[in-house]
């Protein structure tokens, strides 16, 4: 069961710094990865209606992340993070302020250092946020240009992909045979190809559709929109040879983002623990692992990567006999 959220927000004007408590409901592997990985970030990081747009990022000391918060009107905001210290999965340090779409910092405006520490809280993270300033003078600027505002709506865009992220990867199986399945992700049109598809293989939804809207509302968060609401959270499509499609919408209104090349994902289900972590282990050989294969607290043992010939995989190993 999830725990309730942890929030903490402290404004130190003597010491110039703000402090931030924030748990997570999902282990410190994916909390990590959820902070350093570009196309993760680029997720959840702007507040609505703006998001967030990397040009670059090579998260190791002495790298950076070069990124836009693109606003509605496709107007662009410069920031640029260096990287200090790395201890993974457990610390990071970092200089960040604004810049310009070279990268070339702004020297008018504020810059600062994060310090962010992750440790495991029962079976959630809790990630603490030590923001420094170099003057009384911009720790106000920050504040009065809306960071609690904005960051804590990026928060709980991170809170909205965790659990999206749960409800899509579980499957609704009752056995342990070995299947292949390919997964979709779409923009908001997943019900609209998934009625096309089911004309030209002239079959069935598999336990029919499944909605955002169908998610438990959490106390913590905003009100999903009515419009989210109604969007596809999963469903599935035998198509033929026993193979099946199944499908999600990744809406931009929780941060998501669709692009050509993450759009689709090869989904194997085998049949032990042991073949999954073989296939894992072989398949992201020199490729890039997006999630280290784990015991995830929905019941599976799951991991993703992208092979070094640039395909995405699931290996997703759910024990129904247990």
């Amino acid at each position: 069961m999830n725990q309730a959220v942890l929030f903490n927000f402290k404004v130190d004007r003597e010491n110039q710094q703000i402090r931030v408590e924030r748990s997570f409901n999902a282990p410190r592997d994916m909390v990590w990865a959820a902070w350093t990985q570009a196309e993760i970030l680029d997720q959840w990081w702007g507040p609505a209606p703006w998001r967030t747009e990397t040009k670059f990022m090579d998260f190791s000391e002495g790298g950076y992340w070069h990124y836009a918060m693109v606003g509605p009107n496709g107007e662009k905001h410069w920031s640029r993070a260096d990287y200090l210290t790395i201890r993974a999965h457990e610390h990071f340090t970092a200089e960040d302020g604004f810049c310009d779409e070279e990268g070339k910092p702004d020297t008018t405006l504020p810059r600062n250092r994060w310090e962010n520490d992750f440790s495991d809280y029962g079976q959630s993270t809790v990630v603490n946020i030590l923001l420094t300033f170099n003057s009384l003078s911009d720790l106000e600027t920050i504040i009065k240009m809306g960071f609690k505002e904005g960051f804590t709506a990026g928060l709980e865009n991170l809170d909205r992909y965790i659990e999206a992220q749960f409800k899509l990867r579980q499957q609704n199986r009752n056995n342990n045979m070995a299947r292949v399945t390919t997964y979709l992700n779409f923009a908001g049109n997943t019900e609209e190809a998934f009625n096309f598809y089911r004309t030209v293989f002239r079959s069935e939804f598999i336990n029919g559709i499944q909605r955002f809207g169908d998610l438990p509302a959490d106390p913590n968060n905003p009100p999903m929109a009515e419009s989210v609401k109604q969007m596809v959270l999963h469903i599935e499509l035998p198509i033929m040879g026993g193979h099946i499609l199944m499908g999600t919408d990744a809406p931009e209104e929780m941060g998501f983002k669709v692009t050509n090349g993450n759009n689709m994902h090869i989904n194997l289900e085998p049949q032990s623990r042991e073949e999954a972590k073989r296939l894992f282990d072989e398949l992201s050989e020199g490729g890039k692992v997006e999630m280290p294969i784990q015991d995830m607290f929905w019941g599976a043992y799951y991991g993703s990567f992208q092979d070094r010939f640039g395909i995405n995989w699931m290996i997703n190993y759910q024990n129904k006999s247990s």
